[in-house]
């Protein structure tokens, strides 16, 4: 699944540039660096693969999130509609501009369920974030039409979702913002690092200035020239970051070639077993193939095959016992369990999360297995693993 599996001589040579100038930092030092600059070279190869004019890259996709909210002018009393199966940075992100997570329902997409985001727009709702989950999409037809209707801004959460597309649009691309992880387990990795891409030459202008510290950089090689239009923070990727993930995204293609193949695979052989179901995929032509993610009848069908599977030696995620990934779990979140307390009309309309159910979302994912695809297998590795799969779950049933 991640790229670090496929890490080598490019990643290499393009750390090397770097660490031969001595020059780690992607502002400044114009001089010593030598024409080295591959955080920008890597903006760049971003904006060409996903056809956006922006790209701002950041240190995580947290705080790519984070960056695009402030530069979207999300903040205290906006609220934000979001899925209950999502990474925990997604909610954190919403908390850390001050505005107010309204968790909604998934369906079988993984993703918001469209009827659930309506049902939840309110007068403070400012947007709504799709979260493409496990290598795929949400029902973007659905959702833009939505924001369309009550003029709500669309933020994509595309960070586990590199290179997955949308009727031949980019995950990420859609909305009026999009974000990216490329963390050490991502389909491109930098090793740590996030990016934000944008049509919007305000949004990204804006982005640009809030990663680094409010730097306009308009000074030119001195940043001390620089103006400071409004506040930042330090969210910078650095240089040797960058150039791991430069490397990383002209393979990009290679990624996806093998992860579909593996998963067409596997997807065949438990297709074959009865009761298998599989995800709904808006769009299964642009699916990156990050997992194989498929539904068995009922809990305890699931809970039996994840035990199978993993007893045969093989990965599997169940979320819905994941801490990470599933609001069942999110404990410090229902709690507003938090070193700095919230603002109080913030912390009010966080009580609601200390009772609030999901029992829609509970019948989606407490049937949901996940199998991750790796790029490292040859042919008769992978034939092994779709015959053991298959066998697994079949056991249980």
């Amino acid at each position: 699944m991640p790229g670090f599996e496929l890490f080598g001589e490019e990643e290499k040579k393009e750390v090397n540039d770097v660490l031969e100038t001595g020059i780690y930092m992607r502002y400044g030092f114009d001089g010593p660096r030598k024409g080295i600059w591959k955080a920008k070279e890597l903006e760049q190869a971003l904006c060409e693969r996903f056809n956006v004019q922006y790209a701002q890259l950041t240190s995580s996709g947290t705080t790519a999130l984070t960056t695009a909210m402030a530069a979207l002018g999300i903040g205290a009393g906006d609220e934000v509609i979001m899925p209950t199966f999502t990474f925990v940075a997604s909610f954190e992100a919403v908390l850390s501009v001050g505005a107010t997570p309204v968790l909604v329902d998934v369906d079988d997409t993984l993703t918001l369920a469209p009827a659930a985001v309506k049902a939840a727009i309110t007068p403070r709702t400012r947007a709504v974030m799709p979260v493409h989950m496990c290598g795929s999409m949400a029902d973007m037809d659905a959702l833009e039409e939505i924001c369309r209707e009550h003029k709500l801004l669309l933020l994509e959460d595309a960070c586990q979702s590199t290179g997955a597309t949308h009727k031949g649009r980019a995950l990420g691309s859609i909305g009026d913002a999009g974000t990216f992880s490329f963390d050490f387990v991502k389909t491109i990795t930098c090793a740590e690092g996030g990016a934000v891409i944008t049509n919007n030459k305000d949004v990204y202008t804006k982005c640009d200035a809030y990663s680094d510290h409010g730097h306009d950089h308009l000074g030119g090689a001195d940043r001390g020239a620089d103006g400071h239009p409004h506040l930042g923070f330090n969210f910078r990727i650095s240089e040797l970051h960058a150039a791991v993930g430069l490397a990383q995204i002209r393979k990009l293609d290679r990624f996806l070639a093998i992860l579909r193949n593996n998963k067409q695979v596997l997807k065949e052989a438990l297709a074959a077993v009865p009761q298998v179901t599989f995800r709904r995929l808006p769009d299964a032509e642009g699916d990156s193939a990050t997992h194989l993610s498929f539904f068995l009848p009922d809990e305890e069908a699931a809970r039996k095959a994840t035990a199978a599977i993993k007893a045969a030696g093989l990965p599997a995620f169940y979320w819905f016992d994941n801490n990470w990934h599933y609001v069942r779990k999110w404990q410090h979140l229902k709690e507003s369990t938090t070193l700095t307390p919230f603002a109080a009309p913030l912390a009010k309309a966080m009580e609601v999360y200390k009772t609030k159910t999901f029992p829609a979302s509970d019948a989606v994912i407490s049937r949901c297995i996940s199998f991750p695809i790796s790029l490292l297998w040859t042919e008769e590795e992978l034939r092994d693993r779709a015959s053991k799969l298959a066998a697994a779950v079949k056991s249980v049933l």
